[in-house]
């Protein structure tokens, strides 16, 4: 059987450098949400352990593979083919080293989650444990919390007192501004000359109209009832 070619062996070498990269980025995701769980454990889990020595091993094995490729392309003549498989190597390269960037970013960010979280819970620790040899201390930060809640509840009492006195002002002011307005418009009508005279037949054709209506219907009526 004839050995592969110098061309077929970059292409397998190249395809299995990416296929590396992907096996990489999954494994980050898996890594970085360590770092985002609801309780980090004072000390790395074995999946935290496995998950970050698989990194490791695939960035190892990438870097093999970016050492082959290199070496292949040195063994080349074709410049126009060099050039382009030049720039391909670059780019693995790249992506190695960001990786590798990326592999220190989140050991330092999980790393720090968890100095957090650990300091969280030695502080509820210490807190536990003074409240537990310290039960009257403890009893008087309970009462202390009580008469906070207290006070709040009172000032949330005040507020909406304050704004339901506001309020009623407001509609006293609005009453009082409507009375003087009625004030203001009777003063006008009574000093404007022949408007009192002017409303008073107005009025009494008003009631002379319900009168000569009210004696129709009646008419109407003892008709209606006549001839029954």
């Amino acid at each position: 059987m004839s050995a592969p070619s110098a061309s077929g062996g970059w292409a397998q070498l190249r395809q299995q450098a990416r296929t590396l990269e992907t096996q990489t980025e999954s494994l980050f995701h898996t890594y970085s949400q360590f770092s985002t769980a609801a309780s980090i454990p004072p000390k790395p889990s074995d999946d935290e352990r496995e998950t970050e020595k698989k990194i490791e091993d695939l960035l190892e094995k990438r870097e093999s593979v970016i050492s082959q490729l290199s070496r292949l392309l040195d063994s080349e003549a074709s410049l126009t083919s060099s050039a382009l498989k030049q720039n391909n190597l670059s780019l693995l390269r790249e992506k190695l080293s960001a990786h590798r960037r990326d592999l220190v970013r989140l050991r330092s960010s999980l790393q720090q989650a968890r100095d957090r979280a650990n300091l969280l819970s030695n502080v509820r620790s210490d807190i536990d444990q003074y409240r537990a040899n310290n039960p009257e201390a403890a009893e008087a930060e309970y009462m202390l919390n009580e008469r906070n809640r207290i006070d709040n509840s009172h000032n949330m009492t005040d507020s909406v007192l304050s704004q339901a006195y506001a309020v009623n002002d407001n509609f006293v002011l609005q009453r009082e501004t409507l009375a003087s307005i009625n004030r203001r418009i009777t003063l006008a009508a009574s000093q404007v000359p022949g408007i009192n005279s002017l409303i008073g037949r107005i009025s009494a054709k008003k009631r002379r109209d319900g009168i000569i209506m009210g004696c129709f219907i009646a008419a109407c009526f003892l008709v209606f009832w006549w001839f029954m």
